[in-house]
């Protein structure tokens, strides 16, 4: 394996520049979705590596249950320093099995409190709950809903709702929730994923303002639904892993946006700027790292392979 095996532990780091371009240089439905796409599969080859990083490591333990092959000198030398690396991974599995474990529980367990909240409201695609507390969201299921306080709904005028509702029903018709929760995972994978759930956050705001200003007819509406919704909005408790109307974040660049014109929507930023450079680094960097756990996955079985007795 060499050090193919700790490549896509770093790889990452090629995906910090279009992290932040995407926001500026992409339509935000395709810097969401990039985004999304390359932290999932970064994350997926660093779990990979990691996992034969563990098998090297468990091998080494007294009392292991892995053939007793696995630990030849043979197989320890396929990997720079398995004496360190090998019983590291052990514990780097265990901590990112635990985040993603509770990242998972916290975001179930806020989905049951809000289905549990809404047990005896009228049904329909939207709920108002009666709460001093300004908030909107949108909650995923079958079907999802929108959620609004009293509150909010009275801190805005009603020309102004329309962009509220068409808002969160563009977060659950993009399945934003699913996006989000992807790649909080693929952070906890690897930390070095974190930068892109920043910009993933923004780009779905964004993705969702964009629609809201198309449903309404009127980006100026919009923008000054946004604005004031974040002046008067309060985080709700355990409600981090999905989009808000009123989410913290950079609101001032959001209304901006809206106020300008409608941004492109081209596949590929053009190769000669500062997102066609990054968008080339990110891709390339993802086929390395893929590349790389692939040529781990398949030395390793056959080094494997060799040193288990028949």
């Amino acid at each position: 394996m060499g050090v193919f095996v700790y490549l896509p532990l770093v790889l990452p780091l090629t995906a910090w520049p279009i992290a932040r371009l995407a926001e500026q240089h992409l339509h935000p439905r395709r810097a969401a979705r990039l985004l999304t796409t390359a932290a999932v599969i970064l994350a997926s080859c660093s779990l990979v590596c990691l996992g034969l990083l563990v098998v090297v490591g468990t091998a080494q333990l007294p009392g292991n249950p892995l053939p007793d092959g696995w630990s030849d000198d043979e197989v320890r030398e396929a990997v720079p320093h398995d004496a360190f690396a090998g019983k590291a991974s052990i514990l780097a599995l265990v901590v990112v099995t635990a985040a993603c474990g509770f990242t998972v529980h916290r975001h179930y367990r806020f989905r049951a409190r809000a289905r549990r909240a809404l047990a005896g409201l009228p049904g329909g695609d939207v709920a108002v709950l009666p709460d001093d507390v300004p908030y909107a969201y949108a909650l995923p299921g079958s079907p999802g809903r929108v959620m609004v306080s009293t509150a909010m709904l009275a801190s805005l005028e009603p020309a102004e709702h329309r962009a509220l509702f068409a808002h969160e029903r563009a977060h659950l018709a993009g399945r934003h929730h699913r996006l989000l929760l992807a790649t909080r995972l693929a952070g906890c994978v690897n930390p070095l994923l974190w930068p892109l759930l920043g910009a993933l956050v923004y780009s779905t705001e964004r993705w969702a303002d964009e629609e809201a200003a198309r449903i309404t007819g009127d980006r100026r509406l919009t923008a000054r639904a946004v604005g004031k919704a974040a002046l008067v909005a309060r985080p709700v408790t355990g409600g981090a892993a999905f989009a808000a109307f009123a989410a913290a974040g950079p609101v001032p660049r959001r209304v901006a946006a809206l106020l300008g014109p409608v941004p492109p929507d081209r596949g590929w930023p053009p190769a000669l700027t500062p997102a066609g450079v990054a968008a080339l680094v990110a891709a390339a960097g993802t086929t390395v790292s893929a590349l790389s756990a692939l040529n781990a996955a398949v030395a390793l079985f056959l080094v494997l392979e060799a040193a288990t007795p028949f």
